[in-house]
């Protein structure tokens, strides 16, 4: 198979935060004095809220029953945490370019649309893809199907011909896989296990020198 697209997650995949996400949900919390929170219940409501605005419906589950904070506060809190903290996987933007020579280039990132447009512009990514797909802007998010075939139509290719690259085992390995597309798995320390389902398998540091050879 000779791919004419390949489609990227964000988060854990090409962009990673110089601090850890569960100090920075406590750095958040601490900012908005609001109760804190475990990243664990924060994840829950996140994988609840892949098609919202922005992260408010999720600190709306977390908070229920506070009234001295507001979900606003707190999401609005986090997301400059997260900005603050957000760095690309060394090698990623001019992998990204030298890719576009070649190939349709696209995104696909699970999330609300403020949160996940807010990082592609902190990274100074607009331009970096050829189409870029928010789940919060569909009426699902990844693993499902549709989320998937979003991002194959914007791109223009039928599922056998498109690659996407991930770390997520449910999200991304078996979402894409179901699909129809080929999948290449980011693992990194600390990360998930290389999932049996994938096609191949690349360590994030390796990913901007090692993806042009699997393609």
């Amino acid at each position: 198979m000779v791919p004419s697209a390949v489609a990227f997650d964000l988060d854990s995949t090409l962009a990673v935060t110089e601090r850890p996400r569960d100090r920075l949900l406590d750095e958040a919390t601490d900012a908005a004095d609001a109760p804190a929170l475990a990243r664990e219940d924060y994840l829950d409501a996140h994988s609840r809220h892949l098609v919202s605005e922005t992260r408010e419906p999720i600190f709306d589950d977390l908070l229920s029953g506070d009234d001295d904070v507001t979900a606003e506060d707190v999401a609005d809190a986090y997301r400059e945490a997260i900005l603050d903290a957000l760095e690309p996987v060394p090698g990623a933007a001019g992998m990204l370019a030298d890719l576009r020579e070649r190939y349709r280039v696209g995104l696909l990132t699970n999330g609300p649309v403020v949160a996940q447009r807010g990082k592609i512009a902190e990274l100074g990514w607009e331009d970096s893809f050829d189409v870029a797909v928010v789940t919060g802007e569909l009426d699902a998010g990844k693993p499902d199907e549709r989320a998937f075939a979003a991002v194959l139509d914007a791109l223009d290719v039928d599922p056998s011909e498109a690659v996407y690259v991930g770390d997520h085992p449910d999200h991304d390995v078996r979402g894409a896989k179901a699909a129809g597309m080929y999948v290449v798995q980011v693992v990194f320390d600390g990360g998930p296990d290389p999932h049996p389902a994938a096609d191949a398998h690349v360590e994030r540091e390796d990913l901007p020198e090692r993806l042009p050879e699997l393609l």
